[in-house]
């Protein structure tokens, strides 16, 4: 397979298709897709003349807005490789990242400018690739837009093949340092077309991408709406504003948008006459990811969104979707992150022998789809780790019912093991997490001289509650075994609940930081 539609020729297909309609917007400016696609050409030119060659790395740092749609674009027509960046990375980070992948220049929104500059040195970036997302240049950074003035974009482009990478993401690095996860043109597109079939989007779709643009999961669902000819409204809030998400939902008459529990949370959390002032009519999917969702919170989002089909989803960057718990399996099956997504090829449940785990019981979770990535970044050893063959995993645990439903358990590298006994956070979590007191809760496991690890608990309680450690305690003797029971109980703020970009926990994190303050008793 030597060509495969790429967001790139799905842009300029549409602009000659629909060269009016609306492709992208976010609260500051929009793009018909004509638009997006002359703009697309011109930054693909533009790049290509400040001598970078296909194949080479670019970096992009911003805040949510509509340039990361055209730059996607733009860097797959000139056969150039995204390297989207966690805004929340420190300098370190960003300069192991840029450095790891030997990028050949850096994109970034001006609130970056000052972030990066003290590690400009350690990057290798020559200094006329350092762009500033801004109409006037930085100090030592060009204006974006002054770069697609600069070159008059050619007409035509070499084609990209399938098989040519698209983007590296690096993963969160939740259980270490980031990897760079290889996708390909090929990926991109299959796994737009398996959500499409799955959810069943067209172009008479409108999605909001809430999530970081810089995550897999807009990244998938904004390329599935553009292989779609759909609009894809960007949110460029800084950080999450509940009601100013139902007033987009309402403005740009949205039909489908993914957010995490905690998002819902929020915007249930909203008085009524807030929620009342906004027409939800036009939401007819709604999907839930990154975190287990209660019940009494699935109830109240459909409730609320009264037109909304509600998903819930799991995959990784690596693997891309896998499972996928369709709307009326919602309360049936609570809890379960569904069957295999349509065009993921199968799933198996592994044990440390690499043989299938009978029903019921705990395996490591191996994927086999179309669309999974192609190794990490010239890290041939966390690559062979990450492959049986075809199979994938990303190192979750996990078990099947005997309906063929998937029942995450828990990453394999959180897993605690006190005494001989292996305890899954996740387990302990849902219990603790079932407290009417409690807004959230992360378990790790930390030193014990005698069990070798014991079990902690980190909780962030609900606004105007209080507890206790005894009370957290006696509530999981009455539904745990004993040795899952967290023998010590911390209270933090929600603030201080060490998160990823998408909001999952950093139970490394947590570690380190619960681990360098126990005693061993």
């Amino acid at each position: 397979m030597n060509h495969l539609l790429t967001i790139s020729d799905a842009v300029a297909a549409h602009a000659r298709l629909n060269p009016g309609k609306l492709g992208t917007r976010d609260s500051r400016r929009s793009l018909t897709y004509a638009e997006w696609d002359r703009r697309a050409s011109r930054l693909a030119g533009s790049l290509l003349a400040l001598g970078l060659k296909r194949g080479d790395r670019v970096g992009v740092l911003a805040y949510n807005c509509v340039e990361w749609m055209e730059i996607y674009v733009g860097l797959a027509r000139a056969g150039l490789v995204a390297v989207p960046l966690n805004f929340r990375l420190s300098a370190p980070e960003i300069a192991y990242i840029l450095g790891n992948c030997e990028a050949a220049a850096l994109i970034a929104g001006p609130e970056f400018v000052d972030i990066v500059a003290p590690v400009r040195g350690e990057i290798g970036i020559a200094p006329n690739r350092y762009v500033v997302l801004d109409e006037q240049p930085r100090d030592g950074w060009q204006s974006y837009e002054t770069l697609l003035d600069a070159t008059d974009a050619p007409r035509e482009f070499a084609s990209v093949g399938a098989d040519e990478t698209c983007a590296l993401m690096y993963t969160s690095g939740t259980t270490g340092r980031p990897k760079g996860a290889i996708r390909s043109h090929a990926g991109s597109t299959l796994i737009a077309f398996a959500t499409a079939l799955e959810m069943g989007f067209s172009a008479e779709d409108t999605g909001l991408l809430v999530m970081p643009m810089c995550h897999a999961n807009s990244l998938y669902f904004g390329t599935t709406f553009v292989h779609m000819g759909a609009t894809v409204v960007v949110d460029d809030h800084r950080s999450f504003d509940p009601e100013a998400l139902l007033a987009t939902l309402a403005r740009e008459k949205v039909t489908f948008t993914s957010l995490v529990p905690t998002h819902y949370i929020m915007i249930l959390a909203l008085p009524e006459e807030v929620k009342r002032k906004y027409d939800m009519s036009t939401v007819g999917k709604l999907m839930i990811s990154s975190a287990p969702a209660r019940k009494d919170t699935k109830v109240a989002i459909l409730e609320y969104f009264t037109n909304g089909r509600l998903y819930e989803l799991y995959g990784s960057t690596e693997a891309g979707w896998v499972t996928l718990l369709r709307p009326h399996e919602q309360l049936h099956k609570l809890g379960s992150v569904g069957r295999e997504w349509a065009g993921s090829g199968a799933i198996r449940l592994l044990d440390v022998n690499g043989q299938e785990v009978p029903d019921g019981e705990v395996g490591e979770l191996f994927s086999r789809t179309s669309y999974v990535f192609d190794g990490y970044w010239r890290n041939p050893e966390k690559t062979a780790e990450a492959f049986r063959g075809a199979w994938c995993s990303v190192g979750d645990m996990a078990r099947r019912d005997e309906d063929g439903y998937i029942w995450l358990v828990d990453r394999k590298s959180n897993m605690i093991i006190s005494g001989g006994e292996n305890i899954y956070p996740s387990e302990v979590e849902g219990v603790i997490g079932a407290h009417p007191k409690v807004q959230d809760v992360a378990v790790i496991g930390v030193p014990h001289d005698k069990w070798g690890e014991t079990v902690q608990a980190v909780i962030v309680l609900r606004e105007g509650k209080q507890a206790d450690a005894g009370e957290i305690q006696s509530w999981c003797r009455e539904r745990l075994a004993a040795f899952k029971c967290p023998r010590a109980v911390a209270f933090i703020a929600d603030g201080d609940m060490p998160r990823t970009a998408t909001g999952k926990i950093l139970h490394r994190v947590l570690r380190q930081r619960f681990t360098d303050s126990v005693s061993l008793v």
